[in-house]
């Protein structure tokens, strides 16, 4: 995929402040909003210029190690692909290994991949834990995330104090003891 137009990117915003809500793009206050809207959408997007295979590289380790590992409290920003509003929370990986483990950072570095494009929080659950689960080729993974999103708070429902929970299990966390021995290590 090619880089952004940026400059084509703003000549839009610019039109849209213009002509959709009537303000004056040129006033002193929004001047330099449209190029500001174009580098803000150009990294709120980035993942899209990311390989997720990609992000873990070279940090998978051999191990025989055959515990649960879990990475708690991931923060997560993205953009909901239906509106274009921002929803944000965590995410908790957990896998268990049977031949690799992979370095920690490089989880995070996966959610923030999957979680830079336009999305749903089901698919990016859903993405997380299908990619880790086919390069790890571990015995499990699970996924939770929780987040808030601005399209049910903003508009539409205007629920404030709702929370969104998906979760993808593969692997050994669909047997019912090792899903709840997940669950209670994330609550």
């Amino acid at each position: 995929m090619s880089p952004p137009d940026l400059d084509a990117i703003g000549d839009h915003i610019y039109r849209v402040l213009t002509d959709l809500v009537g303000d004056q793009a040129d006033s002193e206050g929004l001047k330099r909003t449209p190029e500001r809207v174009a580098k803000s959408l150009e990294f709120l997007t980035k993942g899209y210029h990311q390989d997720p295979r990609d992000v873990l590289g070279n940090a998978l380790f051999t191990e025989e190690y055959s515990e649960m590992i879990i990475v708690r409290d991931i923060d997560f920003f993205s953009l909901c692909e239906h509106h274009m509003l921002p929803f944000f929370g965590r995410a908790h990986v957990a896998y268990v290994p049977k031949h690799h483990i992979v370095g920690i950072s490089k989880i995070a570095r996966m959610v923030e991949c999957y979680a830079r494009r336009l999305q749903v929080q089901e698919r990016m659950t859903q993405q997380v834990a299908s990619t880790l689960f086919d390069l790890l080729e571990p015995q499990g993974v699970g996924v939770v995330c929780r987040a808030e999103h601005m399209c049910m708070r903003m508009r539409g429902v205007e629920k404030p104090n709702s929370t969104v929970v998906t979760s993808t299990l593969l692997g050994v966390f669909q047997q019912r003891d090792t899903r709840q021995e997940f669950m209670n290590l994330i609550s």
